[in-house]
């Protein structure tokens, strides 16, 4: 029986890094990490998602969004919401 890594794995059913699949990938499991840390966050403060939504000045609707799927939010709001969540935001950028 021959194994695989995992790396093997991901390069053969997601594709290899790089790849443009690789990167949407990558991504969207990126904007599903953010939101989970959102509401994980949230919850440990013991937080409602209207009581966070007033925080920031948004509607209970557009917090329950965001931690479903925070692809479609500006920068500015997601410092709004860790800030309000007294969240460490550490941003880092490697342009090649």
């Amino acid at each position: 029986m021959k194994t695989f890594t995992l790396e093997e794995v991901q390069d053969q059913v997601i594709g290899k890094v790089g790849t443009p699949a690789r990167d949407k990938f990558e991504y969207n499991l990126q904007i599903d990490l953010v939101g989970k840390a959102i509401k994980q966050t949230r919850l440990e403060r013991k937080l409602t998602q209207e009581e966070l939504g007033k925080l920031i000045g948004v509607q209970k609707a557009q917090i329950s969004r965001l931690e479903s799927n925070a692809g479609n939010v500006t920068i500015d709001t997601l410092l709004r919401v860790f800030g309000a969540l007294k969240a460490k935001v550490m941003l880092h950028v490697e342009l090649m």
